[in-house]
């Protein structure tokens, strides 16, 4: 049981982590590095290929005469030549990013933990004293199985196990329909 709760901890613990890492001042001071930028794509122009150049600036200064260094056309071709460009001002929140990627990460963590769980468990639940066995057998071939269906399960494993059988015994049905007979189920 203790392992447990220690991975109940872990998904305590990773949160906090998370708040101190977004709170820290380099995050703040990386902002107006990170997560803003003007982005200008310019085409080929003469003998010159086309492209893209980043810049982190201002979205005032989004344009061509800042963000393209070096400028690869003469002084009188500038003009035109930024003409030609499409600069963008993107902006993003990297805090937002690192949330969401915490949240997923800490969502797989616990499904893992689950099937851990589920896989360590599932050997002790389906673990039977050879007595009851025996009695429940007897039981089952006392009582008349109309039509004959499956008893249902005592546990819920079981009852899933049935219906994931059910559903098997359909699959192989539909295959065969469809496969041998090539007739399409309606």
């Amino acid at each position: 049981m203790w392992r447990l709760s220690a991975g109940c901890c872990g998904f305590l613990v990773a949160p906090v982590v998370a708040l101190l890492l977004l709170d820290r001042p380099a995050v703040a001071q990386a902002k107006n590095f990170e997560d803003v930028r003007c982005k200008c794509i310019c085409p080929p122009y003469r003998n010159i290929s086309g492209h893209i150049y980043n810049q982190n600036v201002t979205q005032k200064d989004c344009n061509c005469l800042h963000v393209v260094e070096p400028m690869p056309v003469p002084g009188i071709d500038v003009e035109a030549y930024c003409l030609l460009c499409e600069c963008k001002y993107e902006e993003r929140s990297t805090n937002t990013i690192k949330v969401t990627i915490i949240i997923y990460l800490s969502m797989v963590g616990a499904l893992l933990l689950y099937m851990l769980f589920l896989l360590l468990v599932d050997p002790l639940i389906r673990k039977r004293d050879p007595y009851i066995q025996q009695l429940h057998n007897e039981e089952e071939e006392m009582r008349p199985q109309p039509g004959g269906s499956q008893a249902r399960g005592n546990t819920v494993l079981e009852r899933v196990e049935g219906a994931q059988q059910r559903w098997k015994k359909q699959v192989q049905e539909q295959r065969k329909t469809v496969f041998d007979r090539h007739k399409l189920l309606s």
